[in-house]
C-alpha cells in the first residue's frame, strides 16, 4: 500500500501545483482585464475632454468668424461712405452740386440764419461769404 499511498501523495502534489498555477494564471487574467477595462475607460475620457475641447474652439473660430464678417461689413460701409463723399465732393468741385447749396442757402434765409444782407430778399441779391474770388460772380 506504500506504493499506492505514494502515488496518491503524487497526483495530489501535482494537482495542487497545478491549482496553483491555474489560481495565478486566473489572477494574471483578472489583472490584465482589469488593465484593460481601466485604459478603455481612460481612452474614452481623453477621447471625451478633446472632443470637448474641439467642440469649444470651433464654438470660438465661429464667433470669431463672425466677428471678422461684421468687421468687414462696417469697413464696406465705411469704405462705401467715404467713396460717397469723395464723390459729392468731385460733385461740387464741377459744380453739379450748386443745386444743394441753393437749397440750404434758402434754409438759412427762412430761419434767420447769417449768409444774406439785411433786407435781401434772394440769394442773388445777397453776398456770398466763402472765400473764394469766383463766388461773388455767381
Amino acid at each position: 500500500m506504500s506504493a499506492l499511498l505514494i502515488v496518491i501523495i503524487v497526483v495530489a502534489v501535482i494537482l495542487l501545483i497545478g491549482l496553483v498555477f491555474g489560481a495565478m494564471r486566473g489572477r494574471r487574467a483578472a489583472t490584465q482585464k482589469r488593465e484593460e477595462r481601466r485604459l478603455v475607460r481612460r481612452r474614452e475620457e481623453a477621447a471625451g475632454e478633446h472632443r470637448q475641447v474641439a467642440e469649444a474652439r470651433t464654438g470660438a473660430a465661429a464667433e470669431a468668424e463672425h466677428r471678422a464678417r461684421v468687421a468687414g461689413a462696417i469697413a464696406e460701409r465705411e469704405r462705401a461712405e467715404a467713396r460717397l463723399h469723395e464723390e459729392r465732393a468731385r460733385a461740387h468741385e464741377m459744380g453739379l452740386a450748386d443745386d444743394e447749396l441753393m437749397r440750404d442757402g434758402r434754409t438759412e434765409r427762412d430761419t434767420g440764419a447769417e449768409g444774406y444782407e439785411r433786407g435781401a430778399v434772394t440769394q442773388e441779391e445777397a453776398p456770398i461769404r466763402r472765400g473764394d474770388p469766383d463766388d461773388g460772380e455767381r
